[in-house]
């Protein structure tokens, strides 16, 4: 590789990249980011790019918030961290009310995390050893959908169907069952998103009826199934599960790690649906992007049945070091401030409409158009059909050298920025997606 500066130099020396093939950094180097701002982030040569996919989806409030910033260096004036057993400290006391407030009804304990596998690690052990712990040691297998993701840790991909994160592992796997799912793309009934009735839900419905005896839980991500492509399905299908999972004493887990605060427009994707999980996960937004945190957050009939003496041998035990951490507390604290006090939830709604407008106004220019796909103020387009190899990817590389990064799933590219982004920014990131795909497209003429 020629024209490397210093710093990727020493990059490509040491640092094996997250979710990349590394050859692929031949043609396309690490940038390295030095300064971020609002809705942009700028590289060491001084090139800026609209962060239109919040940094893996972390980002709520822009990059280098004021708000955030000034708790953070409060909160490290005063406690960096301290054990979280047998001690406590006032922001995660504070988060603990706070967050139990906005979350749904019934959800008024929480246990701290660090990240959106592990708390889907603590959710399958929790509702293990609470069946175990109540007279049902039968109910130990898992559900979840067909295209799910829960994250990369063994317990996790073994809940999780995205054959590219599993399949090399499968060996290791403890196998949960997977049921076929919401497909509203192209729905294998023949309904649309407005006269859907949740049909689908017949193959889960059919599996826990039968089965529902050794279920000790399903595991599904609320509204939207991120990774998969953000395929967007009916909240009617949520409402048929709980009824179900509720009639069959099985937990139902809802992973918001990252639908949750105000990606589909509402706080937590499940309200959409207007019932409650026994088992929720959040991460991602609960810390605005700035520090590693997730909690699960679980019903007071589940943490009774972990309540008892020492010597019963029922205590819960998952931990890691920086557990209940006050920096993330403090930041988590001021992220649901923000919320209340800006109305975020009403900024979402605004300038998703003016993402939807804006990109229905330009359908005609998007070639190879399967659907475009909307909730809140996240959007999916799906190539369809798409000539080349690996275009969604090709399609990317084009956008940054125009200032963008829209990280693609496959061939879907999907919007996800910060919610300070601007009407005049959401049409400058559509502009670059269409010039894009145009550029990327006349390879083929």
């Amino acid at each position: 590789m020629k024209n490397l500066s210093e710093l990727q130099k020493k990059d490509l020396k040491h640092i094996f990249h997250p979710c990349s093939q590394m050859k692929d950094y031949e043609n396309l180097p690490p940038m390295v980011i030095v300064k971020g701002d609002g809705l942009y982030v700028e590289d060491e040569f001084g090139n800026r790019y609209m962060d239109c996919v919040s940094s893996w989806w972390v980002n709520l409030f822009g990059h280098c918030n004021p708000r955030i910033n000034r708790v953070i260096n409060e909160q490290i004036e005063k406690l960096e961290h301290v054990i979280f057993a047998n001690f406590s400290h006032e922001a995660g006391i504070e988060l603990g009310e706070r967050l139990t407030k906005v979350a749904p009804e019934g959800l008024n304990k929480l246990i701290f995390t660090d990240n959106g596998s592990s708390s889907t690690e603590v959710a399958i052990k929790l509702s293990f050893q609470y069946h175990l712990q109540t007279g049902n040691p039968q109910k130990k297998r898992f559900v979840s959908l067909e295209g799910a993701y829960h994250g990369e840790t063994i317990g996790a991909l073994g809940v999780g169907n995205m054959d590219r994160f599993t399949d090399i592992y499968r060996p290791l796997l403890k196998e949960g069952v997977k049921v076929k799912g919401p497909d509203c793309f192209k729905c294998s009934y023949g309904k649309t998103r407005e006269n859907c009735e949740a049909e689908c839900f017949e193959h889960m419905e059919s599996y826990l009826k039968e089965n529902g005896d050794s279920i000790a839980g399903v595991i599904v991500e609320s509204l939207v199934q991120g990774v998969a492509g953000m395929k967007i399905y009916s909240p009617l299908y949520l409402k048929k599960l709980r009824k179900l999972t509720t009639e069959k004493n099985i937990h139902l887990i809802a992973d918001e790690i990252a639908m949750g605060f105000g990606r589909t427009g509402k706080m937590f994707a499940i309200e959409h649906a207007g019932v409650s999980p026994d088992i929720m996960c959040v991460g991602k937004g609960l810390t605005a992007g700035y520090f590693p945190m997730s909690i699960v957050l679980i019903t007071d009939r589940i943490y009774d049945a972990f309540y008892a003496d020492y010597s019963e041998g029922k205590s819960f035990l998952h931990s890691h070091s920086y557990s209940g951490n006050p920096i993330g507390c403090r930041i988590a604290v001021e992220t649901l401030k923000i919320f209340e006090e800006e109305d975020i939830l009403g900024l979402i709604e605004k300038k998703g409409k003016y993402l939807k407008k804006g990109i229905e106004r330009r359908l005609k220019d998007i070639r190879y158009l399967g659907e475009y796909r909307q909730i809140g103020l996240i959007g999916a387009i799906e190539l369809e059909g798409i000539p080349g190899e690996r275009a969604g990817y090709e399609i990317y590389k084009i956008a940054l050298k125009k200032g963008a990064i829209l990280r693609p799933l496959g061939n879907i590219i999907y919007f996800m920025p910060p919610y300070i982004i601007t009407e005049e920014e959401i049409e400058k990131m559509i502009d670059i997606f269409i010039l894009s795909l145009n550029e990327y497209l006349e390879r083929f003429e």
